[in-house]
């Protein structure tokens, strides 16, 4: 590629980015109040949890400064948005459709995800913390009973 035509992409590249900049979505970084928590097994679960988990399951979320930045804004919104849907340690009193497969989905891999914990490294828990938070949300969350709408205890 001559230097006149990497000239103008580069040019292009940079117009697009100020562009898209413009797009709403993704910087409604709203944290709604904290209506309830599950009764926690343990104090150290809940640090566990804050530490791997309340970025995107939680009304407690930190927005990195890449948040505020698209295109990175419309993922992280994203996440956060159907994280919160799916399982919210905040709003414990609504049904939680997530949270009986949450302990699974942690001994598998699947939760944090391996993006999440390569730019978060605080969510990188060791082995013991790893298991203890998988033995903790199994206690906590259990099968989801005693969440509003799964028949345990309204």
């Amino acid at each position: 590629m001559s230097g006149k035509r990497f000239t103008r992409v580069a040019i292009g590249v940079g117009a697009m980015f100020i562009v898209i900049q413009l797009v709403p979505y993704g910087r409604s970084h709203a944290n709604p109040p904290v209506r309830s928590e599950p009764a926690w097994s343990a104090p150290d679960i809940r640090v566990f949890a804050a530490r791997a988990c309340f970025d995107c399951h939680s009304n407690e979320t930190r927005w990195p400064w890449y948040s505020h930045v698209a295109p990175m804004s419309w993922l992280v919104q994203r996440d956060v948005e159907e994280g919160r849907r799916v399982l919210n340690f905040s709003e414990w009193n609504r049904p939680q459709p997530g949270a009986a497969e949450s302990a699974e989905e942690t001994a598998e891999g699947d939760m944090p995800p391996a993006t999440y914990s390569w730019l978060h490294s605080e969510a990188r828990l060791s082995a013991v913390e790893r298991e203890g938070l998988i033995l903790g949300l199994k206690a906590t969350l259990g099968s989801g009973k005693g969440q509003p709408g799964h028949g345990g205890d309204d």
